[in-house]
């Protein structure tokens, strides 16, 4: 099963493919960290990658597309994975599809987490409250300024893939502003319908 995981920051998409990583035993493929454990296992792909880094640069799409090609060939990827963060543009989708398509492994599913913009920035504020009343430390991330650019982001670059994915008839949307357990409640029911 190969998911793909859509929806704005904040929507609630790294609670949700954890929980499905843990219910059905297929690992969620984080770029970030396939890209931080090619480096430190000097794959040539992890390589070029630390090359274009050590420069200052931005790893290409090709790059990127050759650390998942990697990732997904090891034994925990057999029964499936799911992609949070990968892809984040078309251009990235279409690289995505060739690599699937070169290794007879289509996507299954694209879940889009759709949520109330407005209400994100109130769920944030919400969080910083939440954890200065604890007394813990506010991530640096976590302000509003940062989130507002961070949706940006999203709507003008990660957004077309929805269409994108919708063509291709893979996509269920899922409302993102029920609670944690009603969201989980509707991704299983689209899963268990793959099965």
């Amino acid at each position: 099963m190969i998911v793909i995981f859509l929806g704005p920051p904040g929507a609630g998409k790294g609670t949700q493919a954890k929980r499905i990583s843990e219910t059905r035993g297929i690992p969620q493929l984080s770029t970030g960290d396939m890209l931080r454990a090619a480096i430190a296992a000097k794959t040539p792909i992890g390589q070029k990658a630390e090359e274009v880094m050590a420069r200052g640069d931005l790893v290409s799409d090709d790059i990127v597309a050759g650390i998942v090609s990697d990732r997904i060939d090891e034994p925990d990827c057999e029964k499936g994975f799911l992609l949070d963060g990968f892809p984040r543009t078309v251009p990235q989708a279409e690289i995505l599809d060739r690599l699937l398509e070169e290794k007879n492994r289509p996507v299954d599913i694209v879940l889009e987490l759709q949520v109330d913009q407005d209400s994100l920035v109130e769920r944030l504020k919400s969080r910083i409250r939440d954890t200065l009343a604890s007394g813990e430390e506010v991530r640096p991330d976590d302000n509003e300024e940062t989130f507002r650019k961070r949706l940006g982001v999203y709507l003008e670059q990660t957004a077309p893939l929805i269409p994108y994915y919708k063509e291709k008839g893979l996509v269920r949307e899922i409302d993102g502003m029920a609670s944690i357990d009603e969201v989980a409640a509707q991704i299983d029911e689209y899963l268990n319908s793959l099965a």
